[in-house]
C-alpha cells in the first residue's frame, strides 16, 4: 500500500463554469486545473450540467474543451432548474400539481438556507464528493465563485470530512462591483454565510488587493490567510503572443520598407474582444470613436466588436441597435457610417489572431474601483497600443501601470476619450519592434503561470500541515 507522501496530492475543484461553459470566468478554471496537473496533482472538477450549458443558457465554446488536459476528470452533478424553467412541458410532477407548495419550498431554500439559485448544484457535488472520496481521499478543495453556493459545498465537506478548503473570488459576493457598496442589507443571511466559510477556510484568494483589502477590512480575524492571485494570459491558447519579443523584432525589421509605407496608408483597425453588456460604458465608447474619426489620422478607421452580446441565449438584443452596430460588410441603407462593426463571436483558440490583426484595443471594461476584467491580460500580451473606456480608478489601472503603450483618458467625457484614441491610433502608425518587446515583457510577468506558481504553492503548504 502506497504511503500518502508517494502519492500525487489530490484536489476537489468546484468550478461550476468549466469547458465547455463560455462565462468570463472559465478561463482561470481552465487555467487553474491545467497548471495543477502540470505540477503533478490529481484533478477532479465539479462542474455545471451539460444540459444547462447547453439548453438553458446556450453559453458554450466547445473548442475550449479541446485546451483542457485529458488527465482531469470533470463531474456533472445536478442542477435544479427551477427559476430558468418557463414552459409548463418542463415542469416537475410537484410544480404543475402544486405550484404554490414548489413556490415556497423554494423560497424558503433561498431566505434560510443558503441564498442562490445554484445551491441545489452545491449540495449534489458534496453528496458526489463523498462517494468519491470514500474510493479515493481528497488531500484540499478549490471552490471558486461565482456561483458562491461553491463555498458553501466547501464548507460542508470540509465539515463532514475535515479535508481544508480554499475559496478563490474570481467576482465578490457581498460587495457589488458596479456601485462599490454592499451588495446585500445588514441582517441579510449571506454575511453570515461568508463569515462561516472564511472563518473555517485555509486561504481566501482574490484578483486584487483592492478586493483583498476590502474583505480584509470586514473579516479582520481571517486577514492572514487572504492573497492575490491575480488573472493571466494563456500563452496555450495564444501562441502569437508566446513567440518571443526578439523573434518579433527580427522579423519587423526584415520587412521591406515600400510594404511598410503602404501599410502606414492603410485605415486603422481598433478592435474590442470580449463580452459586451449594458454594464458597460458602450455609449461612451462609440461616440468617442465616431469623433476620433473625423481626425485624419483615423480617417476611414473601423472599430471592430468581436465577442458576444450579452451572456445568455436569451440576452436582449438592444446593443447593437443602441450602438447602430452593424454585420460585419453590412450597413442598412441610409445610416451613417460610424466605423463600428459588429464581428461576431470568437472562439477562445482564434483570438490570437483578432488581436494579431488588430493596430489598436480598446479596453472596455464596467464597474468601478475593484474591477480588473481578465481580458486585459490578453490585451497587454500582443504588444499594441491600449485604450482605456471605463471609470477613472478601477484595479485593472495598477495592471497597465507601467506597460508603455497604454493610452487613458482617465476620464468618460467623450472627447477625452476620442484625443487618447487619436493618440494611440498615431502611436501604432509609429509603432517600432522596440517598443513592442517592451510592451510584451511587461505582459509577461502575468502569464497564468507566473500568477499561479504562488497559488501552488500555497496549496501544497496546506496539504502538507
Amino acid at each position: 500500500m502506497k504511503n500518502r507522501s508517494d502519492r500525487r496530492p489530490r484536489v476537489l475543484y468546484l468550478a461550476f463554469y468549466f469547458p465547455p461553459s463560455r462565462a468570463s470566468g472559465v478561463y482561470r478554471a481552465r487555467a487553474t486545473a491545467n497548471h495543477l496537473v502540470e505540477k503533478g496533482w490529481d484533478v477532479t472538477v465539479c462542474a455545471a450540467p451539460l444540459d444547462f450549458l447547453y439548453d438553458v443558457i446556450g453559453s458554450v465554446d466547445e473548442e475550449l474543451s479541446k485546451t483542457v488536459d485529458p488527465s482531469i476528470h470533470v463531474e456533472r452533478p445536478s442542477l435544479n432548474h427551477y427559476t430558468w424553467q418557463h414552459d409548463l412541458r418542463e415542469f416537475s410532477w410537484l410544480r404543475r400539481s402544486f405550484p404554490l407548495m414548489a413556490k415556497r419550498v423554494y423560497q424558503f431554500s433561498q431566505t434560510k438556507l443558503f441564498p442562490e439559485r445554484y445551491s441545489s448544484w452545491a449540495w449534489a457535488s458534496v453528496v458526489r464528493a463523498l462517494k468519491l472520496h470514500t474510493k479515493k481521499r481528497f488531500d484540499v478543495v478549490i471552490a471558486t465563485g461565482n456561483p458562491f453556493a461553491s463555498f458553501g459545498a466547501a464548507w460542508m465537506f470540509n465539515k463532514l470530512t475535515g479535508v481544508p478548503y480554499v475559496m478563490d473570488y474570481r467576482d465578490s459576493w457581498t460587495l457589488d462591483l458596479f456601485h462599490d457598496e454592499p451588495a446585500f442589507p445588514k441582517g441579510h443571511i449571506a454575511w453570515s454565510w461568508e463569515k462561516r466559510m472564511l472563518d473555517k477556510a485555509s486561504a481566501a484568494v482574490f484578483v486584487n488587493e483592492a478586493l483583498r483589502g476590502w474583505h480584509a477590512e470586514r473579516y479582520p480575524e481571517v486577514a492572514d490567510r487572504m492573497m492575490v492571485v491575480p488573472n493571466g494570459w494563456d500563452a496555450d491558447v495564444l501562441p502569437k503572443a508566446a513567440e518571443t519579443a526578439v523573434e518579433e523584432a527580427a522579423r519587423a525589421a526584415a520587412v521591406d520598407g515600400s510594404a511598410q509605407d503602404s501599410d502606414d496608408q492603410k485605415p486603422l483597425k481598433f478592435a474590442y474582444l470580449g463580452t459586451l453588456t449594458a454594464k458597460q460604458p458602450v455609449e461612451e465608447m462609440a461616440e468617442a470613436f465616431k469623433i476620433a474619426r473625423s481626425h485624419p489620422d483615423l480617417a476611414g478607421a473601423e472599430l471592430q466588436i468581436h465577442g458576444h452580446l450579452g451572456f445568455f441565449k436569451n440576452s436582449p438584443g438592444t446593443l447593437k441597435a443602441r450602438l447602430g452596430l452593424t454585420d460585419e460588410g453590412s450597413r442598412p441603407e441610409g445610416v451613417e457610417d460610424t466605423g463600428l462593426r459588429y464581428c461576431g463571436p470568437v472562439s477562445k483558440t482564434e483570438v490570437g489572431k483578432v488581436y494579431e490583426e488588430a493596430d489598436v484595443l480598446v479596453f472596455l471594461a464596467g464597474g468601478g474601483r475593484y474591477v480588473t476584467s481578465g481580458k486585459i491580460f490578453e490585451y497587454m500580451a500582443f504588444g499594441h497600443p491600449i485604450v482605456s473606456v471605463h471609470q477613472p480608478g478601477i484595479a485593472a489601472q495598477d495592471v497597465l501601470d507601467g506597460y508603455p503603450l497604454w493610452f487613458n483618458a482617465n476620464s468618460l467625457d467623450v472627447d477625452e476619450l476620442a484625443a487618447s484614441m487619436v493618440a494611440a491610433g498615431k502611436a501604432a502608425r509609429d509603432l517600432t519592434p522596440d517598443q513592442r518587446a517592451a510592451a510584451r515583457r511587461h505582459a509577461d510577468t502575468y502569464t497564468r503561470e507566473a500568477t499561479l506558481i504562488p497559488f501552488e504553492q500555497r496549496l501544497r503548504e496546506i496539504v502538507g500541515a
